[in-house]
C-alpha cells in the first residue's frame, strides 16, 4: 500500500512528507522544488488492544508507544501539479506516472490562499478551485488512458464477448485498478455492458468515478495556522459538498515537534494536542514551540497531519488493524512474543484472508479460526472487526 502526497507546487507538500516520514528532503519557497519523488515510511496511529488488555509487546512489523500502534505505511511525495499536467505541462507526465500504484492520496492545499495556480506567490487564489483542478487533472490522466484506441478496443471485446470488467481492468492494471473497481464505477454510472455504446462523455465520467474509487483523495488544508476560521471553514464547507475529507493542517508544525522529539528536546506523540518538555533549550526554541502550542494545537486539536493519514488509512481506504496470534490464550507467537504482528486487513475482510495475508500456504489450509478476545471458533464467513485479536487454524504441509 502506498499514499500519495499531492498538490500544486509551493504549497507545503514536501513538508507534509516530510512531517510525516522524517526523510530530509529539498523544501523551499519556489515552485517545483520537488523534481523526482520522495519515497519513505510513515504511520497509521490505533489505539493497542495491549491498552486495554494490559498486556506489554512484542511488536515485530510495527512500533509501540504510550499504548499506541504505530504500523507503517509507505508514503511517495511526488513534483507539484499544474493545470494542464495531463498534456505534459510542468512536470505533469512524470507526476501522475509517478502516481500509478497510489492507493489513496492526500491532496495538499494552501489554506491561505496565498498561491496561485502554477504555485506562485499572490495575494489571493481561491483554493477551492485547487480542489476541484486537481481530481480533474487525475480524471483527465486516466481518460486519456483509456480513450487512446477506446473504440477499436470496445469492438473486440463484444466481437470475443470478453468480461467487459476484466477487459478494461487488464487495460488500466498499470494504475492498480481491478475488475471490483470496475464493475463498481459501471454501476454507480448505470452504463451499458457494451462498451460500443459508450459515448466519450461516459468514458469520461467512467474515468472520474474510477479515479474516486481507486484514487480516494483527503484534502490537507496547510498553513491553517495562518488563515483565518473563515477561510478553513469555506474551505471544508466546500471540499465535503465535493466529497472530500478536509483536515486543517500545519505540516511546519509537526516537522518541528517531530525533529524536536528525535533530538530529545520534546516528548511528543504524532496526534497529539501536546508536548512536553525534557530538558533545557534556546530562547529561539522555546519561543517556537510556545507559538506552535498556541496557535495549532490549541487552536486545532493537533498540527492534523496524522489525523490526514488515519483518516486516510482507516476511513478513505477503510482498513482494519489486525493481530494474529498462535497462542489465544498467552496472545502469544511461536517463540512466545506477545501480539507480535499487526496486519491492515480490508474492511469485510475474513479469517481466510487474513490467513493468506500471513502466509500462502496457510491460507490454502486454512480450517477455522479462534477469537482471542471471546474464546469463540469463527469460520471464514466471520467479518473481521477492528483490532481483532485472532488464531489460525490450518492444516499445514
Amino acid at each position: 500500500m502506498e499514499i500519495g502526497v499531492v498538490g500544486k507546487p509551493n504549497v507545503g507538500k514536501s513538508t507534509f512528507f516530510s512531517a510525516a516520514t522524517l526523510v530530509d528532503v529539498d523544501i523551499a519557497n519556489y515552485p517545483f522544488t520537488t523534481i523526482d519523488a520522495n519515497v519513505g515510511v510513515t504511520y497509521a496511529i490505533a489505539d493497542h488492544p495491549c491498552k486495554e488488555l494490559n498486556c506489554t509487546p512484542n511488536p515485530q512489523n510495527y512500533e509501540y508507544r504510550d499504548g499506541k500502534a504505530l504500523i507503517p505505511v509507505k508514503m511517495i511525495d511526488v513534483a507539484g501539479l499544474v493545470p494542464g499536467a495531463h498534456e505534459g505541462r510542468g512536470l505533469g507526465n512524470k507526476f501522475l506516472d509517478d502516481l500509478r500504484m497510489a492507493s489513496a492520496l492526500i491532496h495538499v492545499v494552501d489554506a491561505t490562499g496565498k498561491t496561485d495556480a502554477e504555485g506562485q506567490p499572490t495575494d489571493y487564489h481561491d483554493p477551492v478551485e485547487d480542489i476541484e483542478f486537481l481530481g480533474k487533472e487525475i480524471d483527465y490522466w486516466i481518460y486519456g488512458i483509456l480513450s487512446k484506441g477506446w473504440d477499436k478496443f470496445a469492438k473486440r471485446i463484444k466481437l470475443q464477448k470478453m468480461k467487459l470488467e476484466t477487459a478494461i481492468a487488464e487495460h488500466l492494471s498499470g494504475i492498480g485498478v481491478t475488475e471490483n473497481d470496475v464493475w463498481e464505477a459501471m454501476h454507480r454510472l448505470g452504463l451499458s455492458d457494451d462498451p460500443t455504446k459508450w459515448s466519450e462523455e461516459d468514458l469520461l465520467s467512467f474515468a472520474s468515478e474510477i479515479r474516486k474509487i481507486n484514487k480516494p483523495m483527503i484534502i490537507a488544508a496547510n498553513k491553517a495556522d495562518a488563515a483565518s476560521d473563515e477561510q478553513i471553514e469555506r474551505l471544508k464547507k466546500e471540499g465535503e459538498k465535493r466529497g472530500y475529507i478536509v483536515v486543517p493542517t500545519s505540516a511546519a508544525a509537526e516537522l518541528t515537534l517531530r525533529k524536536a522529539a528525535k533530538a530529545g528536546f520534546i516528548d511528543y506523540i504524532p496526534g497529539s494536542s501536546d508536548f512536553k518538555i525534557l530538558k533545557p533549550m534556546s530562547g529561539k526554541q522555546e519561543r517556537a514551540l510556545k507559538m506552535i502550542k498556541e496557535k495549532v494545537l490549541d487552536r486545532f486539536g493537533s498540527t492534523g497531519v496524522q489525523e490526514v493519514i488515519n483518516r486516510a488509512v482507516f476511513e478513505l481506504l477503510q482498513l482494519i488493524p489486525v493481530y494474529p496470534v498462535q497462542d489465544e490464550n498467552k496472545l502469544t507467537d511461536q517463540f512466545g512474543n506477545v501480539l507480535p504482528h499487526v496486519f491492515l486487513m480490508k474492511k469485510g475482510s475474513t479469517p481466510r484472508d487474513l490467513a493468506f495475508k500471513v502466509h500462502t500456504d496457510l491460507g490454502k489450509g486454512f480450517l477455522y479460526a479462534i477469537n482471542a478476545r471471546t474464546k469463540r471458533r469463527i469460520g471464514e464467513d466471520y467479518e473481521l472487526q477492528f483490532n481483532d485479536i485472532i488464531k489460525i487454524v490450518a492444516v499445514t504441509r
